[in-house]
């Protein structure tokens, strides 16, 4: 009887309460940010004179038009998977990797060196060199503040900044006095050899032009965000990775080795950033251009974050960002007021938002906590 009048007194479940929980709870905030960061795009550009829905029109039809607009929007999200995928790993395992820039033009840098010094062998070993190069670099480059963090205690965040510096600038100095072509007022190295290539798209979707740079590297990406949720969730190493990101002190108690994962985490981090250096030297310039990147390490925290640390959605946000990339080249240039400089309006808003949702989520969880004690 008790338990009947307890059963009827209890409140109605919330509509709200599927959203905040499971799969769908962890897309709805993000979407949210996202309409909202183009609300507020739209706003501004009704400030400066412009149309807003004429203005999105041109983003997003540009970005999705077949085939060069949906080529070129999966280009660009090619290295924004890698490096979100990079930052995600990290992040799992409680770290902040912001050195996922150095770590590409590293990995960038070694695999254009793999193809012009090997460049005489076949392809069947040349290009599985550059692509053990890219990975390496990258992995190696990422280790460093990983290994200083877990043997002294430095701040992974200060010593990833700083080794982008070193990055940038070792990889120029090689360029320029060692590996550039003479009389090159580029700064770019050599071509690799051509037994490096690996083949554009356009090979093989018909009615797909092979202008455009759209290569294997998008598959390998797709490939990598399977990889990357088998290891952090079906492998040992991913779980004590996730252990040591949630609770370091319970994880050692469980016999975890935390400076371990530290390593594990950031080399693995760094590997995947490395990959981009696959899409730019082998599947695009066939060779390395210093300055290629758009800052792609620094959007693929962005990604990593829209995407909820969660290798699907990294897939998701890199496109959005790829459509925003494509769509900002025809807002330039075809509005009258509006520049590409909206793409990285709209994407800074989305991070403000994103980074908004702890008080949003966090004083609705402690108001259904409340509603269950009452129960």
């Amino acid at each position: 009887m008790i338990l009947d009048d307890r059963a009827r007194s209890a409140p109605t479940r919330s509509p709200f309460r599927h959203y905040s929980d499971g799969l769908l709870g962890e897309l709805i905030f993000p979407l949210i940010a996202v309409l909202a960061a183009f609300v507020v795009g739209g706003v501004m550009v009704l400030v400066v004179g412009d149309d807003p829905i004429q203005t999105y029109r041109l983003l997003l039809g540009s970005a999705l038009s077949w085939p060069d607009g949906i080529g070129y929007t999966l280009f660009y999200a090619t290295p924004l998977i890698f490096t979100g995928l990079a930052v995600l790993v990290a992040f799992r395992g409680g770290l902040l990797n912001i050195g996922a820039e150095g770590q590409l033009y590293v990995a960038a840098f070694a695999t254009a060196w793999a193809g012009i010094t090997f460049a005489n062998l076949s392809a069947w070993a040349l290009l599985p060199l550059c692509f053990l190069a890219a990975i390496l670099a990258g992995a190696v480059w990422g280790a460093i503040p990983g290994v200083l963090k877990a043997r002294f205690g430095s701040h992974e965040v200060i010593t990833t900044i700083m080794l982008n510096f070193v990055a940038v600038a070792l990889v120029g100095y090689f360029t320029q006095y060692h590996y550039k072509a003479p009389g090159d007022p580029i700064m770019q190295t050599t071509m690799i050899g051509g037994g490096a290539h690996i083949a554009r798209l356009g090979r093989f979707i018909p009615g797909f032009p092979e202008r455009i740079p759209l290569n294997l590297s998008f598959v390998f990406a797709l490939i990598a965000c399977l990889l990357v949720h088998l290891f952090l969730w079906r492998t040992t190493w991913g779980y004590e990775i996730r252990a040591t990101g949630s609770n370091p002190q319970a994880a050692e108690y469980g016999g975890i080795s935390i400076r371990k994962q530290m390593v594990l985490a950031m080399a693995v981090s760094g590997a995947l950033a490395g990959m981009v250096g696959i899409n730019e030297v082998l599947g695009y310039r066939y060779r390395h251009y210093d300055g290629f990147s758009a800052n792609y390490g620094f959007t693929g925290i962005a990604v990593a974050l829209l995407g909820r640390n969660h290798p699907v959605g990294v897939l998701f946000a890199a496109m959005l960002f790829g459509m925003m990339i494509r769509g900002g080249i025809f807002v330039d240039a075809f509005t009258n007021n509006v520049t590409k400089d909206l793409v990285d309006v709209l994407q800074g808003i989305v991070i403000l938002f994103v980074a908004a949702e702890a008080l949003f989520r966090g004083p609705f969880a402690s108001h259904r906590l409340l509603k269950r004690s009452k129960i």
